[in-house]
């Protein structure tokens, strides 16, 4: 248990550095830069993210535990499973960046609309910052990560309870650290114009988080899904505008009722096209899908009849949000190298796919111990115990693999 709460710690800290939670950064750079020249303010924003993260890590993984109580197959990043999710963290990644360009303003007081932040605000954008973080880094799985989880999903529900929030403290601890850390202020500029063309500049980072949730939802709940997800966006921003409207008017003394009324029609209308996200038919099948359709279809039973054949097999444990595994299908997986390898060892290749909620992958992921995607399976042409391989691949990795694999099976 102590090495599983360890390990949690340690890959909380790896998560960081990881692709899902890069948009995210913008929010605690621009947290942390607010109150530079002011220590205790900073001290401050640092805490309340470090709450955010861990009160949501802890409501993430008692919901969690709760459905595998209830006899549900669910893993690390299951919410990532639900359009409806996706379609919230696409609206408020949108809301973000439409803030972040200065299109209106939140926790302001009239006359600080344009401003960078509030003192007031700052410690509830903070909170709030930290449970985004947390909520948008389910899609990653960080070295040492992996097992961790996979141990504490196998536990009782205190035990999981405390490798959580190892796993949190250990996400949270870079942030909280360098707010407590005085000499940073000595390295950054003094307060001045540069920290607004920085607060604009940072909401890129957020759109492209938007795009690429965009695209997942399309994989996952088909093109009336991303019709409908894109009308939202665009009545969100409307809305947006319109309540930025309303700040300037209120800030020039002038009436701002009637907008304030019309931003809350357009987000009302926003509503009924996230309701019904679960009810559309499944996205097409694109060129990738299409590939992936031609490998071996993964189910325990077909691996139960195809191992021990005399050829290897290779599963790869994958998903649509899972931008780990997306990255090792393009450096590994697809090279024309690791293609190369299969054909060579006749490797019979299966994808298992959880971009939609798939019990039997769940099940599976906790077979092998893992609580979360990525998973690579090399099983040996002789039917031997299969070997799991690195989270982070490379095409070496791979073909040593199966290599191995198809030596075991002459030897037998």
């Amino acid at each position: 248990m102590l090495t599983a709460i360890a390990a949690a710690f340690l890959g909380g800290i790896i998560l960081n550095l990881m692709p899902c939670v890069f948009p995210v950064i913008s929010l605690k750079a621009l947290s942390l830069i607010r109150h530079h020249d002011q220590p205790a303010h900073a001290r401050s924003e640092g805490l309340a993210f470090l709450l955010g993260v861990v009160v949501t890590m802890v409501a993430l993984s008692a919901v969690l535990l709760l459905a595998r109580a209830g006899g549900a197959s669910v893993g690390w990043g299951f919410q990532l499973q639900s359009p409806v999710v996706i379609a919230l963290l696409i609206l408020v990644m949108l809301g973000s960046a439409l803030n972040l360009l200065g299109l209106f303003e939140v926790g302001l007081s009239v006359q600080r609309v344009g401003g960078v932040g509030s003192d007031r605000g700052g410690l509830l954008g903070s909170a709030l910052t930290g449970a985004l973080a947390i909520i948008v880094a389910t899609p990653c799985s960080a070295p040492f990560m992996a097992s961790a989880v996979g141990y504490a999903l196998t536990q009782p529900p205190m035990v999981s309870l405390v490798i959580f929030i190892s796993l949190a403290l250990g996400f949270a601890a870079p942030f909280t650290l360098i707010s407590f850390f005085p000499l940073l202020a000595r390295i950054l500029p003094a307060p001045g114009a540069w920290m607004i063309t920085l607060k604009q500049g940072l909401a890129f980072p957020m759109l492209g988080a938007v795009g690429w949730l965009i695209w997942v939802l399309e994989r996952q709940a088909g093109s009336a899904a991303l019709a409908a997800i894109l009308i939202c966006c665009l009545l969100l921003s409307f809305a947006a505008w319109l309540y930025g409207m309303a700040q300037k008017r209120r800030m020039m003394g002038q009436r701002h009722r009637a907008l304030h009324l019309a931003t809350a029609f357009f987000v009302a209308l926003v509503v009924p096209p996230l309701l019904n996200l679960n009810s559309f038919a499944a996205a097409p099948q694109s060129e990738e899908a299409s590939q992936a359709a031609a490998a071996v279809a993964w189910s325990p039973q077909n691996v139960d009849a195809i191992k021990g054949l005399g050829k290897p097999i290779l599963v790869n444990f994958t998903a649509s949000w899972c931008i780990t595994c997306q990255v090792n299908d393009r450096t590994s997986l697809s090279t024309q190298a690791v293609k190369a390898a299969m054909a060579r060892t006749s490797t019979i290749y299966m994808v298992a796919d959880s971009t939609k909620y798939n019990p039997d992958v769940e099940q599976a992921l906790s077979d092998f111990g893992r609580g979360g995607l990525p998973l690579y399976v090399v099983y040996p042409a002789n039917g031997g115990k299969p070997v799991v391989l690195p989270q982070v691949l490379t095409p070496r990795i791979v073909i040593s693999a199966l290599d191995q694999a198809t030596e075991n099976g002459k030897k037998s």
